[in-house]
């Protein structure tokens, strides 16, 4: 009874480490990106008055000034300004120390792995980093214009969009977030494999439900009703549970090769 409590106490005392390293590489990202709030906001800014034209020639992909008069953010609270900017240096520093938090938390779960396992600590932490790093990509370049554009264009020529700064940022932050974990998608498939709960066979056999729950998914998150926007975000769910399928055969067929050869020395 003794040894479970100290063994309950311990991952607690752990897991107090791993927040506490958490919340000070979150702190020291929030006071080195505070100073930059203002051009990080231009940047934010740049779906809201740029459109993105495809091309079948190199570059593919061009930024152009969207048509008409450019919106101008405004502020409709004395300290709707200053929290912006706070909410801002928080997110982009919570995003610039990711790997740090996602090896504080291989580190904390770490202790219940095999030793072979533990080895996959720096793949963990690189690989979602990029996932989601990729997931911010795709949602500013791709995503934000055209949904900014559909909510800008329809049925509003009678009327004259007056957006604050703080709701802007909100809506921002809410579709990179989004996105940003849903490109999580093939690593967290690929790590449920690996702990034997989900097999490739499996998830190929129910393929037509995870597309149809990856729909929903998007048309919940998505602001809008029209069905190219929604399926913008249902595609990539789709590709990258594909993805995932991939990862997972390719995780789980090392260790059955190496038990085959185990039985077969026997």
């Amino acid at each position: 009874m003794s040894d479970e409590k100290m063994s309950f106490f311990s991952h607690l005392e752990e897991l107090r480490k791993r927040i506490v390293v958490s919340l000070v590489a979150i702190g020291a990202g929030f006071i080195l990106t505070f100073s930059y709030s203002e051009t990080i906001l231009r940047f934010l800014k740049r779906p809201l008055t740029t459109d993105l034209v495809f091309s079948r020639t190199y570059p593919f992909f061009r930024a152009v000034p969207r048509p008409g008069t450019p919106i101008d953010l405004i502020f409709l609270a004395p300290a709707e300004a200053f929290w912006m900017h706070m909410k801002i240096a928080l997110l982009t520093g919570l995003m610039l120390v990711l790997p740090v938090i996602l090896y504080q938390i291989w580190k904390f779960i770490s202790p219940g792995l095999l030793p072979h396992e533990k080895r996959y600590a720096l793949p963990f932490v690189v690989l979602a980093s990029i996932f989601f790093a990729f997931g911010l990509l795709f949602c500013f370049y791709l995503v934000l214009p055209f949904a900014l554009n559909f909510l800008l264009t329809y049925k509003t020529e009678n009327l004259k969009p007056m957006i604050s700064v703080g709701n802007y940022v909100d809506f921002t932050s809410k579709f990179l977030l989004a996105f940003g974990l849903i490109f999580e998608l093939p690593l967290a498939i690929g790590i449920a494999a690996k702990m034997g709960l989900v097999t490739p066979q499996w998830l190929s056999k129910n393929r037509k439900y995870a597309i149809l729950i990856n729909f929903t998914i998007a048309a919940i998150l998505t602001p809008t009703p029209d069905v190219f926007n929604q399926t913008l975000m249902a595609l990539p769910m789709c590709l990258l549970y594909e993805v995932g399928i991939v990862a997972a055969r390719l995780l789980v067929r090392k260790p059955t090769a190496t038990a085959q050869e185990a039985t077969e020395g026997i």
